[in-house]
């Protein structure tokens, strides 16, 4: 017999193998996509809604449009570039960047799509409400992956979305 150990497999193994790469998928795909929804929804609030204030709908429109692509532009290059994945295992870089990107553009797009509605005051209710929608599925995201309880992800979330938000109301009103 040889000096290596045989080892068999173990009622574990399928378990361990499952959580290695439900760990690997968190890492590499959905903190990445995460942190860019998490940024393109909240960063992006306070240029659209104080432009909303400032010149109306089709400025709040163009303000977001323009917010969320430079934003999705500067968070997919400061994740690509922050590490190449081979310290922390967090992956390619050229992914993460692309990952955290489009989450971004879609996190600062969806609630500047109301301002097509040319009446402002319309086209605030309706952010509003996408706004909300947006916070609450970032909050389930964080408790699905990241197992963080689900009120204490709607009141970190919330809080957040709702600062930035009140910067742009009173950057608006200026």
């Amino acid at each position: 017999m040889s000096d290596q150990a045989v080892h068999l497999p173990t009622a574990d193994a399928p378990t361990a193998a499952f959580e290695a790469e439900h760990r690997r998928m968190v890492l590499q795909r959905v903190q990445p996509g995460l942190i860019g929804l998490i940024d393109g929804t909240i960063s992006t609030l306070a240029p659209i809604f104080a432009a909303a204030f400032l010149a109306g709908s089709r400025a709040a429109l163009l303000v977001g449009l323009a917010s969320a692509l430079g934003a999705a532009i500067s968070m997919g290059l400061s994740e690509g570039l922050s590490d190449d994945g081979s310290v922390t295992g967090r992956g390619s870089s050229l992914s993460r960047g692309a990952i955290t990107g489009g989450a971004t553009f879609l996190g600062g797009t969806f609630h500047a799509l109301p301002f097509l509605i040319s009446d402002v005051s319309t086209a605030l209710a309706v952010a509003y409400v996408v706004v909300a929608i947006e916070l609450v599925t970032i909050a389930f995201i964080r408790r699905r992956f990241m197992a963080v309880p689900l009120p204490v992800s709607l009141v970190q979330v919330t809080l957040g979305g709702v600062l930035v938000a009140i910067v742009g109301i009173l950057v608006g009103h200026a």
